[in-house]
């Protein structure tokens, strides 16, 4: 289950030390560039700068409609929109080639923030309603490409909601790169079933009637439905009670394995796992165990027990 080629992150630039910014300084976030660094390549995009703007600058704050604000400059009140929207919009298509699989945007950002961006009424006044020029861009041109902000990222459940999305994205490239077949999707569905039911068991039953109606569905369209569905459901959140169901649902498999002890501690360990007083990492690591003992090559191939490394330290905040 080794990835064979690195995963593409676009970022904003300040994220990784580059002093960018308005006031020639960064924003460096060392959980990104020496945690999750390990494991991605960062392309690095600074909508500023790449868009002609000098370090430093005068800063840039969106005014008006927060559906449709203009880029105006803080004091000289230069309106920069349409250069913004211009380069926005070529810079995307150009990342097309990338086949990035997530991007990192830098939080309230008059070009780069996700959401919650400042836009200032007629009398100054701000709204945290805004959407940064060149994040819009990105979003409308990529709507099934997983997103976060530096900010979100310090959310827990959040941080592990994208790094999730983001593997499970790369996982589907890598099928897209292979031959294209309604058996190589009932494969690719089967070994991410249990994934998808932690997040969704609404979306587990949808997905799971599209794949059983493969054969009358053309294949461009199947696949296209196919990864709709996976990112709608997987940006759902995972709770300890979906959880709990898929695990005690995993415990069904070694009905005849394990004693009637063994059994019972598991249950147990899910239970408290349900209550909150263990992470889901302890169940996870156990069923781990039991799985390689038993040599259960169905729950082998289910990313739901490894969807992402170790060494990132997760699955103790869901």
């Amino acid at each position: 289950m080794v990835m064979e080629t690195t995963i593409k992150l676009g970022i904003s630039s300040c994220l990784l030390g580059e002093r960018v910014r308005w006031n020639g300084t960064h924003k460096l976030d060392r959980f990104l560039t020496e945690t999750l660094g390990r494991f991605v390549e960062y392309i690095p995009v600074c909508p500023e700068v790449e868009c002609g703007f000098d370090v430093p600058r005068e800063p840039l704050r969106q005014v008006g409609d927060p559906n449709s604000p203009r880029l105006i400059t803080s004091r000289t009140k230069i309106d920069y929109t349409g250069r913004m929207t211009l380069w926005a919009r070529k810079r995307v298509i150009e990342l097309e080639k990338e086949e990035l699989c997530g991007f990192i945007f830098k939080s309230r950002s008059p070009s780069s923030g996700m959401e919650r961006v400042k836009v200032y009424n007629e009398n100054g006044i701000p709204v945290k309603k805004g959407v940064g020029i060149f994040a819009r861009a990105f979003m409308e041109h990529f709507p099934l490409i997983p997103v976060e902000e530096d900010g979100r990222l310090h959310d827990l459940k959040l941080r592990e909601n994208f790094i999730e999305r983001i593997f499970a994205f790369k996982r589907w490239r890598e099928a897209l790169t292979e031959k294209q077949s309604r058996g190589e999707l009932v494969g690719f569905h089967t070994n991410h079933k249990m994934l998808i039911l932690s997040h969704s068991p609404g979306y587990h039953r949808l997905m799971g009637k599209l794949v059983a109606r493969a054969k009358e569905i053309p294949l461009k369209e199947l696949y296209a439905q196919y990864q709709r569905l996976l990112m709608e459901a997987l940006r759902l959140k995972s709770t300890p009670k979906k959880n709990a169901n898929v695990l005690t649902h995993i415990l069904g498999y070694f009905k005849e394995y394990l004693s009637v002890d063994e059994k019972q501690e598991l249950l147990e360990i899910i239970n408290l796992y349900r209550w909150g007083t263990v992470p889901l990492i302890v169940p996870i690591t156990l069923i781990n165990h039991y799985v390689c003992k038993y040599d259960q090559p169905y729950l082998k191939e289910q990313y739901y027990l490894h969807p992402h490394p170790l060494e990132l330290q997760l699955r103790n905040h869901v």
